[in-house]
């Protein structure tokens, strides 16, 4: 993502001392000036009063009313901006300095802490640029050297040692030591890696160098990708910021029209110059300050808080929504549980071992990807691999083993036999349970069962204290699935589920009540494209979840939904109470105006405070509150450091 690299990079090119930035400095000048300017009013000098209120007005009017104009003539645009510059020329030709040098310092003040509360809410990119290395340490060709991280290729073998951070995702192929991956998870106990375990940039090895074999590149790799997420999602607007658009678009021209015929009518029938004044003071009253911020100033505090505990949110629109949800649907596979499937039971007929049985099921499993298959030839490492292998997609594999045919399936596809009661004690106690066949006689069934996440139950307990419905959704057989439900405290099972299956249940949900889907696996994607909100779990997670996701949780750890529900209703809440002031302000100081009970003066002060406290108020949606994931060990793999 070298574009949002560049540009995050270059905002950090412009961070600066204060002095030497314009937006800060002609604010400061114009407040200075406009006070000078009061001070030698009230000691009798006119005529220095009304020199330092004309450098206020010119020092605060630079900072917006030559770009207001340019929207004006090259794009035919009427800005806020539009208005305060009208307003600052009326009242100088009215002979009102005074009034004039107070707009525009108090204009200009708002737009500067506007700009600066943009700027402060989008830190938190920057903060995750900071996790990767500018160079990284390679082997290439026999010696080491540093390279630049961007320039960083799929296949490099990457040097971290211990207190280093990772410079690109990557496999470790060599040592071993304890990974602090809080900066990225938001789970703050390290987990021991070694050889083969996967490795994402911006994790320290905080014990132990490791030789690392990079699968992406240093400039598209999941951080970068985590930070373009952000990128996208500060940009894009949700509801409320297009209501607030679709409010301020027709407001002011419709503020200038208003104040035309205030203007004119006015003069008709009373004083001309005091209805001039009036209307003057209505484009201020009903200019849209306030509503134009209001939303965007919260909703990119509130995702860039969010991407620091581990939340990255794609879209304001899916931040919003995300506020929203009252039902939530889990996988079971990978996200309930660790999706490390290993075996836990083994049941044979009389005459055949335990050992003989998993050495025939690994022989034939060998030539399978499947998942299981993984659990079985792990439990009998020293198998040989089996002549004749024949899979066949949901009905099972077969081979030769000594010359004989052994096949192995799911009891919904080959017959127990004597082992049918067992089969149906170990489904009920949660496990997955294959049949063993021997040359067409059952001669066992192995029980593999994928253990649930140790915070599994207590997430989905808090989840259901803040009034949010669970259901899990799963493709595994229905006694299997009801005993894991049972176990993590969800009674809303839905079993033997295929992937369009699970996106039919979403629609179904959604249709009654906001539901959102949480998955991380291929056969995941349909459902989160068909809920009201997706959520894929785990940055190493299937592409396919990723891209169909409006969110991605860069850790595992549930404990982190309940945290992100709380977070993103609070900034709903903060948007909403941002959205109404903004209006009440414009429909209390609109008649007030008109009557002439407020003069410019107040009125601009009124209006630019009040722009001063929806910033303040957005600006609280980027506080983090609650711990992050508990300080135990989810994974089971705590390390010292």
């Amino acid at each position: 993502m070298p574009g949002a690299v560049a540009d995050l990079d270059s905002d950090e090119a412009g961070d600066g001392p204060w002095w030497r930035d314009p937006e800060v400095v002609l604010p400061i000048v114009s407040a200075a000036a406009f006070s000078a300017g009061l001070v030698c009013g009230w000691a009798g000098a006119r005529t220095a009063a009304s020199v330092v209120f004309w450098i206020g007005l010119i020092a605060g009017g630079a900072t917006f009313a030559p770009e207001a104009v340019r929207d004006l003539l090259t794009r035919g645009k009427l800005g806020i901006g539009l208005l305060m510059t009208i307003s600052a020329i009326g009242a100088v030709l009215l002979g009102q300095i005074e009034e004039a040098a107070a707009l525009a310092f108090l204009y200009s003040i708002s737009e500067a802490l506007e700009d600066k509360a943009m700027d402060r809410a989008r830190s938190g990119l920057r903060a995750l640029l900071r996790l990767v290395p500018q160079t990284a340490t390679v082997q290439r060709g026999g010696t080491t050297l540093d390279v630049p991280a961007a320039d960083l290729q799929v296949g490099d073998v990457l040097i971290v040692r211990a207190g280093e951070r990772v410079a690109t995702d990557g496999i470790i192929r060599a040592g071993h030591s304890s990974l602090d991956t809080s900066a990225i998870t938001g789970e703050s106990i390290p987990v021991e890696a070694g050889p083969g375990e996967a490795i994402s940039a911006g994790a320290i090895a905080t014990t132990g160098a490791l030789e690392i074999e990079a699968t992406a590149a240093g400039a598209d790799n999941s951080l970068t990708t985590i930070v373009r997420l952000v990128e996208q999602a500060q940009t894009e607007k949700g509801q409320r910021a297009r209501l607030a658009d679709r409010i301020a678009r027709p407001l002011v021209p419709g503020v200038m029209v208003l104040a035309v015929l205030v203007g004119a009518l006015g003069s008709v029938l009373g004083d001309p110059q005091v209805w001039v004044t009036r209307a003057l003071v209505v484009l201020v009253a009903a200019s849209p300050c306030a509503l134009a911020i209001a939303v965007p100033v919260t909703v990119v505090s509130a995702i860039g808080a969010a991407s620091r505990f581990g939340v990255v949110i794609k879209s304001g629109a899916a931040f919003e929504r995300f506020g929203e949800i009252r039902h939530v649907a889990l996988d079971k596979t990978g996200t309930l549980t660790r999706n490390r499937p290993a075996v836990t039971h083994v049941e044979t007929v009389d005459g055949i071992s335990e050992d003989q049985l998993l050495s025939w099921a690994a022989a034939v499993e060998r030539g399978s990807v499947h998942p299981l298959a993984a659990a079985i030839c792990a439990a009998a490492p020293g198998a040989a691999r089996a002549e004749d292998i024949v899979e066949t997609a949901g009905q099972g594999i077969g081979g030769l083993v000594g010359g004989a045919r052994v096949a192995i399936g799911s009891p919904r596809r080959l017959d127990a036999g004597r082992l049918a009661d067992r089969v149906e004690s170990l489904e009920a106690e949660g496990a997955t349970v294959v049949i063993v066949r021997r040359n067409g006689v059952s001669v066992g069934v192995i029980g593999i069962r994928d253990e649930l996440r140790p915070e599994s139950a207590e997430a989905v307990a808090t989840l259901e204290r803040t009034g949010i419905g669970v259901t899990m959704l799963t493709g595994d057989n229905a006694r299997t699935a009801r005993a894991l439900g049972l176990e993590a405290g969800i009674e809303d099972v839905r079993a033997e589920l295929r992937p369009q299956d699970k996106a039919e249940a979403i629609r179904q949900m959604s249709r009654s009540t906001p539901t959102a889907m949480i998955g991380d696996g291929i056969n995941d994607a349909p459902a989160l494209a068909a809920a009201d909100l997706g959520i894929a779990m785990g940055a190493t997670g299937s592409d396919a979840a990723i891209e169909s996701a409006d969110v991605a949780f860069t850790g595992r750890d549930l404990r982190l939904l309940p945290q992100a529900f709380a977070h993103t209703r609070r900034g709903r809440q903060i948007m909403n109470e941002n959205l109404v002031l903004a209006i009440l302000i414009i429909a209390c100081l609109l008649p007030l105006a008109i009557t002439g009970v407020l003069g410019l003066a107040q009125v601009v002060l009124i209006h630019e405070g009040a722009e001063v406290v929806v910033i303040l108020n957005g600006l609280r949606a980027a506080r983090i509150r609650g711990n992050r994931v508990a300080d135990e060990d989810v994974d089971g793999r705590a390390g010292s450091r």
